[in-house]
């Protein structure tokens, strides 16, 4: 096809304006996706009747369905639990919790879609940033390129490799050519050089690329960002009373009084664990105590005392902030509170809670908090199990101005959630289901056994990711459908002729990704893999080789915010386009070239 006909010129022109949007976030991106949406339906590019077929298609409700099953075993404590594994594993170090998420992520989208896979450690990798501090920005575009490109590690990874050998054959037949398929670990060694790259680029240059958002797209403060706000600190540290102490037989209060900084946040004895020990409390040998407070302070306490460490997980509890955390109460003007002393409430004894700190007219009153007297807008800093906070805010002169969950976790429903998990997966695995009617009937599960209610599964959808992702698919379609993309690929293919073998395998890895980022991975692919098996042939090099170049380069998908993985992560990182721009540059630039070498050595 050598002429641009009338309806190309119109779709490069929308592509092009939709592109600039992208680019200079004139509007907000998901604002965009509907305006190209309208232009592409007004334009009469595509059929009225499939216009807003997109929001109907098996992508977007399989993306309404993994979020949902997300949410479920978030809301149960399964992605808590998984969170403070890897935090055991990891440590506090960047780098090392973002190689771990991300190898972990990238593994598990070697056998299930790679949106499924980000979808479900999206909330651990946040719950992963809120315990350690480092912004949940610099951990999820790892972790979602990571999803992307563990897709390349097999043949069911992900569409455009679970298509490789039926669009591969046909193309040899119509050529005359025999054909071996590829086997289920072909593209793997290529993969895994592409997962194992793009880990340790953003594990050494991660600070550059990477933005530095702190908290993301979530509501509520996290218990360092409250820390820091305030200058606490928040970290539950175990020692347990030897015999020989120092402090047996005197009181929480008199231990406190006399050691200024340290503060004893929670016990365990043989009958389980105090939070928010009374004043009063005695200590005794073999007590653990969980102790708050600067390194400097706990190491001259700990030292001189006859106390000897023990299990860090003894207080793990104290650190899941969907149980317990630091939280902001106000004093009611007018209340009964005001010109009362924070003894007189006995937040310790009666109500099981811990005051750390009360904010006053822009600073955070030192000494002896018990003698304080409470006045109007003062700001208490209290660290409680959820459940003891909201019994104190039952008192009207209380009034908590910073969000936290006011229900547990449901953990009687665990193995529901697991269940409906693993029911969907299965399906996903072992059954002739669309992947959308599978992980749909996970989602089902979850809301008839009360995981999750209705109102609670709506919520969990990102509806900003549904609609750019659905209108979106029009324009992919009118690209295709119009003869435009045909056109462009045999341009491209038209230009490199008669250069060197690598330059054109460059050039094919290029036009496949500038179709998966405007038109979706699985076209490109279905387009592009005759198109490269012709040119193979042309040239006399390995029509396999082309082909398989093609299905990899599809998830070459880093650059826009417009593959699935990068729109659901939008959100909750915080990102702007040029966020992408950045890394996504970097990453494509490194994936092209690693994928180039892999090609060359293992196939």
């Amino acid at each position: 096809m050598e002429q641009l006909t009338p309806d190309m010129m119109i779709v490069l022109a929308v592509l092009a304006g939709a592109i600039a949007l992208f680019v200079t976030e004139i509007v907000r991106i998901d604002v965009a996706a509907i305006l190209i949406l309208v232009t592409v339906g007004v334009l009469g590019l595509v059929d009225s009747s499939m216009l807003f077929a997109g929001f109907s298609s098996n992508a977007v409700i399989s993306i309404i369905a993994v979020m949902i099953l997300g949410a479920g075993l978030d809301r149960v404590g399964v992605m808590n639990s998984v969170a403070a594994f890897l935090q055991k594993i990891g440590g506090r170090t960047e780098s090392r919790i973002l190689a771990l998420i991300s190898g972990t992520v990238a593994g598990i989208s070697g056998f299930m879609q790679n949106i499924g896979a980000a979808a479900l450690f999206l909330p651990v990798t946040e719950r992963l940033a809120e315990r350690t501090s480092i912004p949940v920005s610099r951990l999820l575009m790892p972790m979602g390129f990571a999803a992307i490109l563990g897709g390349t590690t097999t043949l069911v990874g992900s569409g455009p490799l679970i298509l490789l050998n039926d669009l591969l054959a046909n193309s040899m037949r119509n050529l005359g050519m025999e054909y071996e398929p590829f086997n289920l670990f072909a593209p793997t060694p290529i993969g895994l050089a592409l997962v194992v790259s793009s880990i340790a680029m953003f594990a050494v240059f991660g600070r550059w690329l990477l933005p530095n958002v702190k908290g993301g797209g979530r509501e509520r403060p996290s218990m360092p960002q409250l820390s820091e706000r305030y200058g606490l600190q928040n970290d539950t540290h175990a020692w347990r009373v030897t015999a020989g102490s120092a402090l047996i037989g005197r009181s929480v209060q008199e231990i406190e009084t006399e050691f200024k900084g340290v503060l004893i946040t929670a016990i365990t004895d043989e009958n389980g664990m105090i939070v928010a020990p009374a004043r009063d409390v005695v200590i005794k040998a073999n007590l653990t105590l969980g102790l708050t407070g600067s390194d400097t302070v706990l190491d001259d306490f700990t030292n001189g005392n006859g106390l000897v460490a023990a299990e860090e997980d003894t207080f793990a509890l104290l650190q899941n902030d969907e149980l317990a955390g630091l939280a902001e109460v106000v004093i009611r003007p007018g209340s009964d509170a005001v010109g009362q002393r924070v003894r007189d409430f006995e937040f310790r004894k009666v109500h099981g809670i811990t005051l750390v700190g009360i904010h006053r007219n822009g600073k955070m009153l030192e000494g002896d908090l018990r003698f304080q007297t409470l006045a109007a807008g003062d700001v208490l800093v209290f660290f409680a199990r959820w459940q003891r906070l909201t019994a104190l805010l039952k008192n009207p002169a209380f009034v908590a101005i910073s969000d936290y969950p006011r229900e547990q976790p449901r953990t009687d429903k665990k193995w529901w959630a697991v269940g409906a998990f693993a029911v969907a997966l299965s399906l996903v695995l072992f059954s002739d289901f669309r992947l959308s009617l599978a992980l749909m009937i996970g989602a089902a599960i979850l809301l008839v056994s009360r995981v999750l209610s209705p109102d609670e599964a709506y919520r969990a959808v990102s509806w900003k990711t549904v609609f750019l992702l659905a209108a979106l698919i029009p324009l992919g379609q009118a690209v295709e459908q119009s003869g435009t993309a045909a056109w462009i690929a045999t341009q491209v293919i038209g230009a490199v002729e008669g250069m060197p073998i690598w330059a054109i395998q460059l050039a094919i890895v290029l036009l496949t990704t500038a179709f998966t980022l405007t038109v979706s991975n699985v076209g490109a692919t279905v387009l592009l893999i005759p198109l490269a098996v012709n040119v193979a042939v042309g040239v006399d090099a390995d029509p396999a080789q082309f082909a398989m170049i093609v299905a990899i380069a599809a998830s070459n998908a880093f650059f826009l915010p417009t593959h699935q993985v990068n729109a659901l992560l939008m959100g909750p990182g915080g990102y702007r386009v040029k966020d992408f721009l950045r890394a996504g540059l970097a990453s494509t630039i490194l994936f092209t070239v690693v994928l180039l070498i892999g090609v060359n050595l293992f196939l």
